[in-house]
């Protein structure tokens, strides 16, 4: 009963099937954010199972590249994209452009760190690394004001450039012996063998994808919640028009609880509001646990892993919108049919976007 076998296995099975029920929901719908995250939930199934292997048969160098390139570059940032499709048509692209922005800060203030413990990045790859961010930055937030359709394509163009990038680097890249590197204590791995020029490159996809996960799940149920509006922001002056509707869907969300959960025992709360908000748990608990994997705290990582899928997973049950009957996948076997909602639950949160 080894956590670090159990937990993993768990994460990885759970994350394969979920990844099959979505796949079916795309083959009936072919919604782009449903292949996404199908794409999302299978490197994060990857990604927990060489982790069960590693903790299970013993850690080798082809698996530790493995679970490197598909867990540090694939997971978050790929079940972020599914998010970003799934809004792409609200001003939620200014908020992967600010989050594209932060990332790149982060891995600049990164670089300051690996160089005080004498592991200096490359100055081309630093400068890299800032163009890509804060120039598709830029791009993303023009593209939200002018051309909204296309910002989600956009940002699937910029992380499937990136992620060959990063995996040509990952996989060229000579490991010292052993090949991996683990924690001593806990025995769970960690990125260290890897060095501080390819290190450099996980912000921007971490980041971007677990902000994005997160605070889209979060502005979900917000669309969908019934709103009590304290701010409104009429100007039109740009950014500054942008920062008061981002402050002013924060200050409306807070104040929309109580609301939403008199709807909730109602019963005509919308069940996308209780649903969403599972997801963005769900994608803040890993997000958590692995970024405190940087400074050494590697105990909860496993189990952050686990809670995190369990949590997004129950999120897409709670949807009646997703999940509106319990079917054979990618069959018409029907094994149960859910209630539908009500009218006036399906309008409670409408607008917003």
């Amino acid at each position: 009963m080894n956590p670090n076998v159990v937990l993993p296995f768990l994460s990885s099975a759970l994350s394969f099937i979920f990844a099959i029920l979505v796949a079916d929901q795309w083959v009936r719908r072919r919604q782009p954010y449903q292949l996404v995250w199908t794409i999302g939930l299978l490197w994060y199934g990857i990604s927990a199972g060489t982790e069960f292997l590693g903790g299970l048969l013993g850690w080798s160098e082809p698996l530790y590249r493995t679970w490197y390139l598909i867990g540090a570059f694939g997971v978050a940032a790929y079940l972020g994209l599914g998010t970003v499709f799934l809004l792409n048509r609200t001003r939620f692209g200014y908020f992967v452009a600010f989050s594209l922005f932060l990332a790149g800060l982060f891995s600049y203030l990164t670089t300051i760190k690996y160089a005080d413990q004498g592991e200096p990045v490359t100055g081309g790859v630093t400068l890299a690394v800032l163009a890509f961010t804060w120039g598709g930055a830029i791009v993303v937030a023009l593209l939200t004001a002018f051309a909204r359709r296309w910002v989600a394509p956009a940002v699937a163009a910029l992380l499937v450039a990136a992620s060959a990038i990063a995996a040509l680097l990952v996989l060229a890249v000579t490991l010292p012996s052993p090949g991996f590197a683990l924690d001593p204590v806990t025995h769970v791995p960690v990125g260290s063998a890897f060095p501080s020029d390819i290190r450099i490159l996980t912000p921007p996809f971490n980041i971007t994808g677990a902000f994005a996960l997160v605070f889209g799940a979060v502005y979900s149920a917000y669309i969908f919640m019934p709103k009590t509006r304290l701010l409104r922001i009429g100007t039109g002056i740009p950014v500054v028009a942008q920062l008061g509707r981002a402050i002013a869907v924060v200050v409306n969300f807070f104040a929309s609880i109580p609301g939403a959960f008199r709807a909730y025992r109602a019963g005509t709360l919308n069940s996308r509001v209780p649903a969403t908000l599972l997801i963005a748990i769900g994608g803040f608990i890993p997000g958590w646990t692995s970024g405190l994997n940087r400074f050494g705290i590697t105990w909860s990582f496993f189990l952050g892993e686990f809670l995190g899928v369990v949590f997004i997973f129950l999120g897409f049950l709670v949807s009646i919108e997703v999940f509106s009957d319990v079917r054979l996948p990618f069959t018409r076997v029907v094994l149960a049919r859910r209630d539908q909602p009500s009218a006036g639950e399906a309008t409670s949160g409408g607008g917003g976007r």
